[in-house]
Formats: structure tokens, sequence, C-alpha cells
């Protein structure tokens, strides 16, 4: 099977009217759909002419996982959290975010892992993802779609679908096929680094005890103005847990367990850049020795099967941002944004599937 073509401007303009997503929307409660995908037809990224959109992403998703019905189409396989944010009030420093203010925030989030088959064998070293949604009195939002490795593979839209591509499991090992990854690598030597610095870190047991991180910049922008060069991490304060790695949902099935026995908890770091550091490449790392700032804790109280009502119709898009946080010129941003639009929008007016992970279901 060759690879998919992109597919123009076809992709826009498809309307909401799955009931579903409405009555979901509605039980979560001012979370509502943002698409920003009009940002990346504004920032130029969508390029008609390589014929690179929401819509090639999406066929590419398709062609390397088959069909997900009512599935996300990139970390597809999750669950649904809640907890709170309290924030101590450090964050106020960089950031005039409601956020940072001190007090408590209510948060509505997603684990996940990475990757469009919703049904995959639990795999340690694959890319877990965290998805959280922050709402204020005001009317304002945060969203943020953070991973636990400490660069992302890819600095273009280009590499991704590249790499997306070269990633569809061979027929007969269930792999890449070596050849074709290789050629992607070769192509992309910015991510053959980055892939190097991600196999030097090893992962942690579980979701719990991984750090997360938003691995893009943002700019903080605080009372006075002053806008800041920031990238942020959750770093766990729960220690790790016993993972049964026999069961293919293993990593899903010991954070509900954990969950149940106790809350989890991150601290949420901010670390400043420093004058030579990169703004607009995520797959180049800062030195850990940067200025950073303890701005509080996050609790995650709460796991469920995905439904209608909590997280599973909430759109992680990374440009929904509150009044002190700017996005950056990561040519990543935009691209992602109307990408998860487009992805929205699919599985809106897609079947229903069984959810990948039944929480109900796992032993104790």
């Amino acid at each position: 099977m060759t690879p998919p073509q992109g597919s123009g401007r076809t992709w826009g303009g498809v309307p909401l009217t799955r009931r579903r997503v409405m009555l979901g929307l509605a039980a979560v409660g001012g979370f509502l759909a943002v698409d920003l995908g009009a940002v990346a037809w504004a920032g130029g990224w969508i390029d008609t002419a390589h014929r690179l959109t929401p819509g090639s992403f999406i066929k590419a998703f398709a062609w390397v996982n088959g069909k997900q019905s009512g599935f996300r189409k990139n970390h597809a396989k999750g669950v649904a959290v809640a907890g709170y944010f309290d924030s101590n009030g450090n964050g106020r420093e960089l950031s005039s975010a409601e956020v940072f203010q001190p007090g408590r925030t209510t948060v509505v989030g997603r684990f996940s892992l990475s990757g469009g088959n919703a049904h995959a064998v639990d795999a340690p070293a694959a890319a877990r993802g965290l998805g959280l949604a922050f709402a204020f009195p005001g009317g304002s939002q945060w969203r943020t779609a953070m991973l636990n490795i400490p660069v992302f593979p890819d600095n273009s839209p280009q590499g991704f679908y590249d790499r997306l591509l070269a990633s569809k499991p061979s027929p007969d090992t269930g792999k890449p096929d070596p050849k074709a990854m290789a050629a992607f690598l070769a192509a992309h030597p910015e991510t053959a680094k980055a892939m190097k610095i991600i196999g030097q870190n090893s992962p942690s047991s579980g979701f719990a005890d991984s750090t997360f991180r938003s691995l893009t910049t943002f700019y903080f922008v605080n009372e006075s103005g002053t806008r800041t060069p920031v990238r942020w991490a959750l770093v766990p304060l729960t220690p790790p847990a016993p993972v049964d790695s026999s069961g293919p949902n293993a990593l899903f099935d010991a954070v509900v367990r954990q969950i149940r026995a106790a809350p989890v908890q991150w601290r949420l770091v901010l670390t400043v850049a420093g004058p030579e550091d990169p703004l607009d490449d995520a797959t180049l790392p800062w030195p850990a020795d940067r200025r950073s700032i303890d701005a509080g804790t996050l609790t995650l109280t709460s796991i469920e099967t995905e439904r209608a009502g909590n997280a599973r119709d909430i759109n992680f898009d990374p440009l929904v941002l509150p009044p002190g946080i700017e996005p950056s010129d990561d040519p990543l941003l935009s691209p992602r944004s109307a990408v998860y639009a487009a992805s929205y929008r699919v599985r809106a007016r897609e079947s229903d599937s069984a959810p990948a992970v039944i929480v109900d279901q796992v032993a104790p």
C-alpha cells in the first residue's frame, strides 16, 4: 500500500452534529471545543502546493494504524482523570495567568500512550502523555499536552509526518521497516539526535512517577508586561508502584490501582531560558542548571473510563492559553493545534467504539 496523499483544503468546515459530543461537552461544564485550525492556516504552514494539511495527517494516521473509529488519531489509548492544582503564588513573578494566583483550580485531564492504535499492548518504552485542562471563573482556559520524554523527536510538521509514515508496522514483524526508518533518520538528523537523547533517559515504571514536560517553549507575561521564555515540567512526588507487566494494559492498570488507593501528586516546575537557549526547536534540550521556580502542586484524585462528561471529549489544544501565557515561534504549535482540531472533528462524527481501558474491570 502506498502512503496517503494530502487532501488540499477539503479538511475544514465539517459541522459537529453528533449528540454524544454535545452531551459530553455540556457535562464537562465550561471546557468547550476550541478549534484554532485557522491559526495554522494564517501562519502559512498549510502549503497546498505540497499538500501537507491537517487532512494529510489524519489520512497518515489511518494508513499507519488502521481505522480507529471514535478514538483520537494519536494518543488513542487513554483514561480520564480529574483533580486540582494548588498554586503557591510563586509563578506570579513570571506570569499574570490566573492559574498562578495563590489558590486552587479544578483540573480535568487524560493519561495516554503515544500512537494511534487504541488497543496496542502497553509498552514501557512508549511515550506517555498527560493532557490537562484548567478553567477559570472569568471564562479563560489553559490546556496543555505534555510527554514524559526529555525532548520532542521532531522540529517541523514535515519531520513529524515523515516519521509517522516510516513508523508503519510491517505485517511480518509488527515493527517498522528498518530500511524505511533508516532512510527517514538519514534525511532528518535532528530527529536522530533527539532519539539518542530520548534513548539515554530510561522511562520510569509508570504514569504516576513520570516527569511530564511541555517540551515546547511558551512566553510567560507578568503584570508589568515582561515576557519570559519558559518550559515547564510536572515532577512526581508519588513514589513508584509495582507494575504487573503481564497484562495488555499494564501501565494503565497500575495507575488505576494507585489513584484508587490515594491521590497522586506532582510539583509544577517552571524553567526559565538562558540567553542562548533555543526557543523554537523542541528537539534541543536546555541545560539542567537553568533557573527554575516551584509554582505549586498538581493532585489527581479520580480516574475513570473515557465517556461523555469527562476528558474524553476535550481537545487538549496547546494554543488554548489564558492571558499571561503566549505561544512562541515554535513551528510545531500551530500545526499541532490544527491537527488536534481535525482529529476532534473526525472522531466526533464516527461511531463509538468500546473504550480501550475499562477502569471498573481493573482488579484491586
